[in-house]
């Protein structure tokens, strides 16, 4: 894999037990919802998840990408490289990403139980796009985008359990 040089993440603290919000974060189409929707970010475009017969939940599953930004056709394959119940999961690319601010990339996210409920880390390591004009595009909005996504894969964590109460271990709401 290509040199992932560039690092961000995002954290918070989703109010649900470590192994409800893993269930629900082991869903790629979760954590790619913020991906899936129009918006002026994805450029009016959005994306759509492809799953194998693992269905990205299995070490070794592939997730496929694909879609329009800006009018642009991107894709990407990703596998999953760690899964690890109720703790963390990570996730990269294969062969070579057809992306606009981002190249190759591995992401992932890390979860800590902390009464009754979860502290969230998701973060991405990523390269810059192999080719101009991306890379040059990467350089100027590759960190905003990585936070971007860091932060709404959070914070849609987030609104899910707050939105649907989520039994506390205690029996509680």
């Amino acid at each position: 894999m290509t040199a992932l040089n560039y690092h961000e993440e995002s954290r918070g603290q989703v109010p649900g037990p470590a192994e409800r919000v893993f269930e629900w974060l082991d869903d790629p189409r979760r954590l790619s919802m913020h991906m899936s929707r129009s918006s002026w970010r994805m450029g009016g475009g959005r994306m759509l998840t492809t799953l194998d017969e693992g269905r990205g939940q299995r070490v070794g599953s592939h997730i496929r990408v694909s879609g329009r930004v800006f009018g642009i056709t991107i894709g990407l394959d990703e596998v999953v490289t760690d899964r690890t119940p109720p703790h963390r999961k990570r996730r990269e690319t294969v062969g070579s990403p057809r992306l606009l601010v981002t190249g190759a990339y591995r992401i992932g996210f890390e979860l800590t139980a902390r009464d009754g409920e979860s502290a969230l880390q998701v973060f991405i390591d990523y390269a810059l796009p192999e080719r101009w004009p991306s890379r040059w595009l990467g350089r100027l909005l590759g960190r905003s985008y990585a936070r971007w996504c860091t932060s709404r894969m959070v914070n849609d964590a987030v609104a899910a359990f707050v939105a649907t109460p989520v039994p506390r271990l205690d029996g509680t709401t």
